[in-house]
C-alpha cells in the first residue's frame, strides 16, 4: 500500500505549491506605491493657532474621499515628523500602511490630535531633511519615497541645506515642499524652497497664508501619490 500522501498528494502537488506561494508572495497590486513622510514646521514663527491649522488641515485632507481612496489604492505608507531648530526633529506618527479606509481614518484622527513637540525655536530646514531621509529604511519596499516638507520661513540654523538635499537625491528620495507665504512679507518663501530645498524631480506648492494650507496640502498629497500615466 502506498504511503498516505495527505491533501497535497502527487496528483495535486502543483496546485498545492501554487496556493502556498500565493500565501507568502505579495501580489503586485498590493505593493506599496509611495512612502510619504509629512514634515511639519513647528518653528518659532508658527504660533499655537497656526499649528492647529496645519495639523487639522492635514487631518481633513486625509479624510477627503478622493485622497482616502487614492491612499488605499496605492497602499501608501505615511509618517509625520515635526521639526524646528537644530537637533529638534521628532517622528510624531511612525510609518503606517494605508491598507483600508479604516487605517486612513485612524491615521487622520491621530494626525489632527497630535501635540506640538517644540515651541519658540529656529528654522533648521537642512536638519529636517536629513532626519527625514533617515526614516525611510523602514519602508524600503515602497516604489517611490517622498518627503513633503512645509515651512513658512528660510533656514536660519542647523546643517547647510545643499548637502542634505543632495543626500536625499542620491538616496532616491524626492523632496517636495509647501511654502507658506506670509501675506505682505517681502521674502519669497516659495522661491527659497524651489531654489534650495526641493530635489530635481520635486516641486513646491504655495499656500497663501496658513488659512490656505488645508487646500494646498490636499492638492499636494493627491499630486504626490498619483499613479504615473503614459
Amino acid at each position: 500500500m502506498p504511503p498516505h500522501q495527505g491533501p497535497c498528494g502527487s496528483s495535486v502537488w502543483k496546485t498545492c505549491l501554487a496556493i502556498a506561494a500565493s500565501l507568502i508572495t505579495p501580489l503586485p497590486g498590493n505593493a506599496c506605491d509611495v512612502a510619504l513622510l509629512l514634515a511639519v514646521d513647528v518653528s518659532g514663527s508658527i504660533d499655537r493657532g497656526e499649528f492647529r491649522l496645519q495639523v487639522q488641515g492635514l487631518a481633513d485632507a486625509l479624510r477627503d474621499p478622493e485622497v482616502s481612496d487614492a491612499l488605499v489604492l496605492g497602499q501608501i505608507a505615511l509618517a509625520v515628523v515635526q521639526w524646528s531648530g537644530s537637533g529638534q526633529q521628532t517622528t510624531t506618527l511612525p510609518w503606517r500602511r494605508m491598507l483600508d479606509a479604516s487605517a486612513v481614518a485612524e491615521f487622520a484622527g491621530r494626525a489632527g490630535a497630535q501635540k506640538r513637540v517644540y515651541t519658540g525655536s529656529d528654522t533648521a530646514v537642512g536638519e529636517a531633511v536629513a532626519y527625514s531621509v533617515q526614516q525611510f529604511g523602514a519602508v524600503s519596499d515602497c516604489r517611490r519615497k517622498v518627503i513633503d516638507i512645509s515651512g513658512d520661513g528660510p533656514q536660519n540654523a542647523g546643517f547647510p541645506l545643499a548637502p542634505e538635499r543632495m543626500g536625499a537625491e542620491r538616496a532616491g528620495i524626492e523632496v517636495n515642499a509647501i511654502a507658506i507665504e506670509d501675506i505682505g512679507s517681502s521674502f519669497p518663501i516659495t522661491a527659497f524652497y524651489e531654489r534650495v530645498v526641493i530635489t530635481s524631480g520635486g516641486f513646491a506648492m504655495t499656500a497663501r497664508g496658513l488659512e490656505d494650507y488645508p487646500r494646498a496640502i490636499r492638492a499636494k498629497i493627491l499630486r504626490e501619490i498619483a499613479k504615473p500615466t503614459g
